[in-house]
């Protein structure tokens, strides 16, 4: 009985599906790419920005990289290069002599060779640009918008916000994860239930409150509030303190540790990841806030945090660009070299915390 082969494929040979695979993981690595792209436009252009003179801002050459057109020096003088083209091919010439329909230009690679007769309109040749960036743009805003002052208010007021709502809402996510009370689910609900309160609901009591008990135009309204828990922070601190093992517990109770040491001793130390994640989240949202300092601290300017402060500083600089995206850069850098420094561990935290171990 004669038997039936089958053709050996070849070995770099792709079958339909695997070609349909590499189609489509082409194409998520590419919409991918373009939303980073796009998410980092705006960052891009903050930073090109900073390292540009006013000059190179309103050129419509320069509009990417700080760049400006590159000049020759000539008998003492500074003149602009262009892209000439001639019977030899383009060269690069300086132009000393500007015409309508004929100009003189020099060679600097063969100055000695004298002035060189172009007939054509130079307006229309494209000058040769080189990156130039310039720092500027960073001493002088810090001067003008006094800096060290807004960077002293906003770290003040971001860590002790921070502070306050770091260790508030451990001991509330701690009694949600290990303790049985009546009502608890309840309770736990409607501190979730918080959340979609929008803010303008309790705005103006909080104001009038704050006002009637002498806070307005001081720190406190930014700060105390925090010390009284997050319903954010609660939540990603109980799902990580759920998840850690109930017989530490069991034994640290039989060693004789009562609950608030069982907190320190053993619940705390298995949650760094998690508290560097609630931390982070709280120091940045206080680090960008502005609406909430604008409202308690009008009319006391040095009270403000970068926010505030930054906000007019543009206003009042709005035809120097420059100045405004290098005071931006100042402003981030803290909270970027914060970020990076405690990537593993605010990304380990946010994972954990976010499903059941």
């Amino acid at each position: 009985m004669a038997s039936i082969t089958h053709p050996r494929r070849h070995p770099l040979q792709l079958t339909a599906h695997q070609i349909n695979d590499v189609w489509q993981n082409t194409w998520v690595m590419l919409i991918a790419l373009g939303a980073v792209i796009a998410f980092l436009m705006p960052l891009g252009y903050m930073g090109t920005t900073a390292f540009k003179t006013i000059q190179q801002i309103i050129d419509p050459h320069s509009v990417l990289l700080p760049s400006s057109p590159m000049t020759y020096n000539y008998q003492g003088k500074d003149y602009t290069l262009y892209q000439v083209p001639t019977e030899q091919g383009i060269r690069t010439l300086a132009l000393v002599e500007p015409g309508r329909e004929e100009s003189g230009w020099i060679d600097p690679a063969n100055p000695a060779a004298g002035i060189i007769t172009w007939v054509g309109r130079w307006r229309t040749l494209e000058p040769v640009y080189e990156i130039r960036p310039t720092l500027d743009n960073f001493p002088r805003a810090w001067d003008q918008i006094n800096f060290p002052r807004l960077f002293r208010n906003t770290l003040f007021i971001s860590l002790s916000s921070t502070l306050g709502a770091v260790i508030s809402s451990i001991f509330v996510a701690y009694g949600f994860a290990r303790f049985r009370f009546r009502g608890k689910n309840t309770l736990f609900l409607l501190l979730m239930a918080s959340i979609i309160l929008p803010t303008q609901v309790t705005l103006i009591p909080q104001y009038i409150f704050f006002r009637s008990i002498g806070w307005g135009g001081t720190w406190l309204p930014l700060i105390v509030p925090h010390f009284f828990a997050n319903a954010y922070n609660v939540f990603l601190l109980r799902q990580y303190f759920r998840g850690i093992p109930r017989d530490l517990d069991e034994a640290a109770t039989i060693d004789g540790a009562n609950p608030l040491r069982i907190l320190f001793s053993v619940i705390i130390p298995q949650s760094w990841s998690a508290l560097t994640a609630v931390s982070l989240f709280h120091f940045f949202w206080a680090w960008n806030d502005f609406f909430t300092p604008l409202v308690y601290l009008q009319g006391n300017p040095e009270l403000y945090p970068i926010s505030v402060g930054l906000t007019e500083f543009t206003n009042a600089f709005t035809t120097q660009p420059g100045l405004a995206m290098a005071a931006a850069m100042m402003t981030l850098a803290l909270p970027a070299v914060l970020f990076f420094s405690a990537q593993r561990a605010f990304m380990q935290g946010i994972v954990i915390t976010g499903v059941e171990k």
